[in-house]
């Protein structure tokens, strides 16, 4: 039988097993080990106000991209919804057309049951659900009169043409469903992304809230000073512009030349819009971001922009994915009033330039349609500078 003495290693003995004040130290160690390795975690989760704020920023960014998903999918559902409308108004249309042609060919049968003039199978083919395939069948058209065969030849037509649209509003219906389920599968991710955000704000201290507001107004000096260098620029490149034309128009007056004029045409057409565009823009401010609005009580960024360019009589499509192809791409270099500013790799977020480096924005969640530096985030995050009318 196999042994039943316990085992015990060779050597020296477990101290603790001889040693009473050994043991105890031994023990106390590894409370103490126990309870710093447990009391860490929680003395380390809480994240830095540093932390809460880029991860902050990062759930408004995702939220901004969620909102243009949900404009973009809304706008669909608004297409479809109007298509789908018209086929059914098409359908019904057709059915009631189908249905006087049909009316029309049981009169013809029925007046030739009343006088005699024809043989069943001719009443049959005009009372049919199907005139063609019976006519297939019997060819039986010889007995009907010019009138009658028109009137077959129409409702046969009218029927093939009704079941098609008919097929169509069904698809489009389809269509429409799984449009108005990404519509809310969107709505809610931008709910959450907010409910997120809102979450670790709530749980910051009043002095980490304070430091809070110091990190941000610390980047926005630093956006501010960064618009004015553009500013500085801009103003020394427009004088160095205005000194070259005076000395072409000098030149020009000298050798009887003129200068072509379609280009500050042009210009002057475009200043005149975009100053239609900004001072739109300029009444809104202090109006809310609201996600997914388009005014005129509150705006998203890109509901912002359509709205400025609408009142100078520009449609801008509804979203920045959209707006951001619309007119032509120029180099921030060259960036003037009126122009959109648009943000970050995924184009989430735009602004409208209004000079000196700054923009009128909706600028995300909690906050206000306001005039900011379009260095906000930040000279990496521009993506595209876009004139677009």
């Amino acid at each position: 039988m196999a042994s039943h003495r316990k085992w015990s290693p060779t050597g020296t003995r477990i101290a603790g097993i001889r040693t009473p004040a050994l043991a105890t130290a031994a023990l106390t160690s590894v409370a103490l080990l126990s309870q710093t390795a447990n009391a860490a975690p929680s003395a380390d989760s809480k994240p830095s106000v540093e932390e809460v704020e880029k991860k902050v920023d990062d759930l408004y960014h995702q939220a901004e991209t969620a909102t243009e998903k949900y404009n973009a999918t809304r706008e669909k559902t608004a297409q479809q919804r109007k298509r789908v409308d018209s086929l059914l108004d098409d359908v019904a249309r057709r059915t009631e057309k189908l249905n006087t042609a049909r009316e029309e060919l049981g009169s013809f049968a029925a007046a030739q049951y009343r006088t005699g003039a024809s043989a069943p199978d001719t009443a049959t083919l005009l009372l049919a659900d199907n005139p063609q395939d019976y006519f297939d069948q019997t060819q039986l058209m010889d007995r009907l009169t010019s009138r009658q065969k028109v009137a077959v030849d129409d409702y046969i037509t009218e029927q093939a043409a009704t079941t098609k649209k008919r097929a169509e509003a069904s698809q489009s219906l389809q269509t429409l469903t799984t449009t108005q389920s990404a519509l809310k599968t969107s709505k809610a991710d931008v709910q959450r992304k907010l409910a997120a955000a809102r979450e670790l704000l709530s749980k910051l201290t009043a002095e980490e809230k304070a430091r809070l507001a110091a990190i941000e107004k610390k980047k926005q000096e630093a956006a501010d000073r960064k618009a004015a260098d553009m500013a500085q620029q801009q103003a020394a490149a427009e004088k160095k512009a205005q000194e070259a034309a005076a000395q072409q128009q000098t030149t020009s007056g000298t050798t009887g030349t003129s200068g072509t004029s379609g280009s500050s045409t042009t210009d002057s057409s475009y200043t005149a819009k975009a100053d239609k565009a900004l001072a739109f823009a300029r009444t809104q401010v202090g109006k809310p971001y609201v996600w997914g609005a388009t005014g005129p009580g509150s705006y998203d960024c890109s509901g912002l922009t359509q709205a400025a360019w609408k009142a100078a009589g520009v449609d801008l499509p509804r979203t920045t994915w959209d707006q951001v192809n619309v007119g032509t791409t120029v180099p921030l270099s060259d960036i003037k009033p009126g122009d959109l500013v648009f943000f970050y790799d995924d184009i989430s977020h735009v602004g409208l330039y209004v000079g000196n480096g700054m923009m009128i924005h909706a600028p995300k969640p909690g906050a206000y349609v306001r005039e900011e530096s379009i260095f906000y985030g930040g000279e990496s995050i521009i993506h595209s500078v876009v004139r677009p009318a």
